[in-house]
């Protein structure tokens, strides 16, 4: 019995090592397969086209000091530069070839408003709505529409 008992153990141990090596080939064959999914996956991503990022375009206007609309602290003055970020060159070229106009419907529209107005919560963010709104506006006959997407101040002090 003896013998046989040995002979056991060494089918036992056999056995486990062919369990264990099996495993492991099942294991790198499995990592093998995803990994090579993966990287199709990728040169598949990488070779759809991508979107072309354009940079985006600003269009600087010098800063300018207004008169606010009096209030209760008597004349107050508003000193503003600000950035407007267009969605193309087109309107870059519209704006920039009727800067004046564009600077007068500015110092139009700032001095009509109160400083209360300007240093509010959101008093900002609706300034900026209406100086897309005037801004949009034609300023010539037949011209193409100009379209502003956004109104960054990069200078606010109001006295």
């Amino acid at each position: 019995m003896a013998k046989s008992r040995g002979g056991s153990r060494k089918l036992l141990w056999s056995m486990m090592v062919l369990l264990i090596l099996s495993s492991s080939v099942a294991a790198v064959a499995l990592y093998m397969v995803f990994t090579q999914q993966g990287s199709a996956a990728q040169s598949a991503i990488n070779t759809q086209e991508m979107p072309e990022q354009k940079a985006p375009i600003f269009l600087p206007i010098k800063p300018f000091t207004v008169n606010l609309a009096d209030d209760e602290y008597g004349p107050r003055l508003l000193y503003t530069g600000l950035s407007l970020k267009l969605a193309d060159e087109t309107s870059q070229e519209i704006l920039e070839q009727h800067m004046p106009q564009v600077r007068s419907r500015l110092l139009t529209l700032f001095s009509g408003k109160q400083a209360s107005e300007l240093t509010s919560p959101g008093g900002k963010q609706r300034l900026a709505a209406q100086v897309i709104a005037a801004l949009e506006a034609p300023m010539s006959e037949n011209q193409p529409e100009v379209a502003i997407n956004d109104v960054l101040f990069t200078e606010f002090i109001v006295q």
